[in-house]
């Protein structure tokens, strides 16, 4: 019994330290898709680009197609949730639009991005998203906010 109750009060003081740590790692620039990572207006030139350069394939409403999939909605959400926003940048980046991924330059990459972050209800804030992994590479991806 004793061990078994040093043993639980051990793993309590691990989920403890854990927890703290996440919380130190939030406070150092660790951030969010939820804290306003992009602003209206980015993802609003990005809308255009989408239109120019992605609707084709995945669609005018994001919904997706045959081979293609959808760039909203849970799926989507949950498929890169626990990734940094630069993980789904780089997929963009080195691979979007098929078969010519230099068409767009790595800024406009990021205001696609926006807009699909801003279609898919994250909020905006005050600074443009960057195509650089030294910053969004601190920015997680996560499916729904964290309370």
């Amino acid at each position: 019994m004793k061990g078994a109750l040093r043993h639980a009060a051990m793993i309590g003081a691990l989920v403890v330290a854990i927890a703290a740590s996440s919380r130190m790692l939030n406070a150092q620039g660790h951030r969010s898709i939820w804290d306003g990572v992009y602003t209206e207006a980015q993802a609003q030139r990005g809308a255009k680009l989408y239109r120019g350069g992605c609707a084709e394939c995945h669609g005018e409403s994001l919904e997706g197609g045959e081979m293609e999939p959808s760039l909203t909605g849970g799926e989507f959400m949950w498929g890169w949730s626990g990734q940094s926003i630069n993980d789904l940048f780089e997929r963009i980046r080195i691979s979007m639009p098929p078969g010519q991924p230099s068409s767009m330059s790595r800024q406009e990459k990021a205001d696609v991005l926006a807009f699909l972050l801003a279609q898919n209800g994250v909020p905006s804030g005050e600074v443009e998203l960057v195509g650089r992994a030294r910053v969004i590479g601190r920015i997680a991806f996560e499916a729904e906010p964290v309370r």
